[in-house]
C-alpha cells in the first residue's frame, strides 16, 4: 500500500499541481479528471457538484475553492479548444475524491493524499491556535520526515551500517542533552522498552530535536563531511549548539522538560477517529443532498 500511495501521489497528483502568481497551489478539473480515471467529464462534473454541496454544508464558501475557468484541452491531431473547467483548491480536491467512486484504487489513494496534505496545511496555517497535543503530532511527523533526510545525509558521509547509525544518532542526543544518550533519556522518562523517546516528548522538546536534526543534515551536506567519526562529531557539536542556544534564551534544558502522559501514537489514533468522523459527516451530507 505504501508503494502504491507514493506512486500516485508524488508522480501523479503532485505532477498536475499548479502555483499561481500569489504562490497558492491549485489543480485544474480536467487534469484531475484524467488522473482519477473518469473517461467522461460530464460524469466527473457530477462529482464536482457533490463536492460543492459538501463544501457548502461544511460552512465554506464554494467560490473560494471552486473557481470557474476555461482550460485549453487537446481534442486530437494537435488541435486545442477552450473548454469550461474549474480551478480547484486542495480542499476542493479533497472533497471531490471523498465523493468519488470508492471502487477505484486511485480514488482511495487520492483520499489519503489530499486528506494528509489538507491537514498539514491546516496545521501550518493555524499553528498558534493548536493544542499541545496537535503541536506534538505536527512536529513529530516533521521529525519523522527529516530523520529520513538525516539518515541519507549520514549515509553519504559514510555512516552505512545500522549499528553505526545508532551511534551517530546517540551522539546528537548526547550533545543536546548534556551527555545523556538514548538509553539515559529513555530511563529518565520512565519509558517501557518498546516505547520511543520521540513519542514521549512535548512540543518544545520535539522542536529542539527537530532543529538538531535539520541543522545536522544541512551541515553534513553543505560541508561535504566524510567519515563516521567526523559525522558523529558534527552531530554532537550541533546538539551542543542547540543546547547552548536554549541556555542563552533562558529556556529549560530538554532533559528537565516534563514527559507527557499521552504518547504521539495515542494522539494519532484519536486524530484518525476524528478525521474518520469528519469524513463520514461530509459523505453523509453529500448523500443527503443527492437524495
Amino acid at each position: 500500500m505504501d508503494g502504491m500511495i507514493k506512486r500516485y501521489s508524488e508522480e501523479t497528483f503532485e505532477s498536475i499541481k499548479h502555483i499561481n502568481e500569489f504562490g497558492q497551489e491549485y489543480w485544474l478539473a480536467r487534469e484531475l479528471q484524467r488522473v482519477l480515471e473518469y473517461s467522461d467529464y460530464r460524469n466527473f462534473e457530477l462529482t464536482i457538484f457533490k463536492a460543492m454541496e459538501a463544501c457548502k454544508t461544511a460552512g465554506a464558501e464554494i467560490e473560494d475553492h471552486f473557481g470557474e475557468v476555461t482550460e485549453m484541452v487537446e481534442i486530437g491531431s494537435g488541435a486545442h479548444r477552450e473548454l469550461k473547467s474549474y480551478e480547484l483548491s486542495r480542499y476542493a480536491c479533497y472533497l471531490i475524491v471523498m465523493n468519488g467512486d470508492p471502487r477505484k484504487e486511485v480514488i482511495a489513494v487520492g483520499q489519503t493524499y489530499f486528506a494528509v496534505k489538507t491537514r498539514q496545511q491546516e496545521l501550518i496555517d493555524q499553528y498558534d491556535q493548536l493544542s499541545e497535543d496537535q503541536k506534538r503530532l505536527a512536529i513529530r511527523r516533521e521529525m519523522a520526515e527529516h530523520n529520513k533526510s538525516l539518515a541519507d545525509a549520514a549515509k553519504n558521509a559514510g555512516v552505512v551500517e545500522q549499528r553505526d547509525y545508532a551511534i551517530f544518532q546517540n551522539m546528537g542526543y548526547k550533545g543536546l542533552y548534556g551527555g545523556l544518550g538514548v538509553q539515559e533519556i529513555h530511563a529518565r522518562k520512565g519509558l517501557k522498552k518498546s516505547q520511543k523517546i520521540l513519542d514521549y516528548m512535548g512540543s518544545t522538546e520535539l522542536a529542539a530535536n527537530l532543529f538538531r536534526a535539520t541543522q545536522t543534515d544541512e551541515k553534513l551536506r553543505r560541508e561535504n563531511i566524510q567519515g563516521k567519526e567526523k559525522a558523529n562529531q558534527t552531530h554532537f557539536e550541533v546538539g551542543q549548539k542547540v543546547r547552548q542556544t536554549i541556555k542563552e534564551l533562558g529556556g529549560t534544558m530538554p532533559e528537565d522538560l516534563p514527559t507527557p502522559d499521552k504518547s504521539v501514537k495515542q494522539i494519532e489514533r484519536e486524530q484518525r477517529k476524528l478525521s474518520e468522523d469528519r469524513k463520514n459527516l461530509l459523505c453523509n451530507s453529500a448523500n443527503n443532498m443527492e437524495d
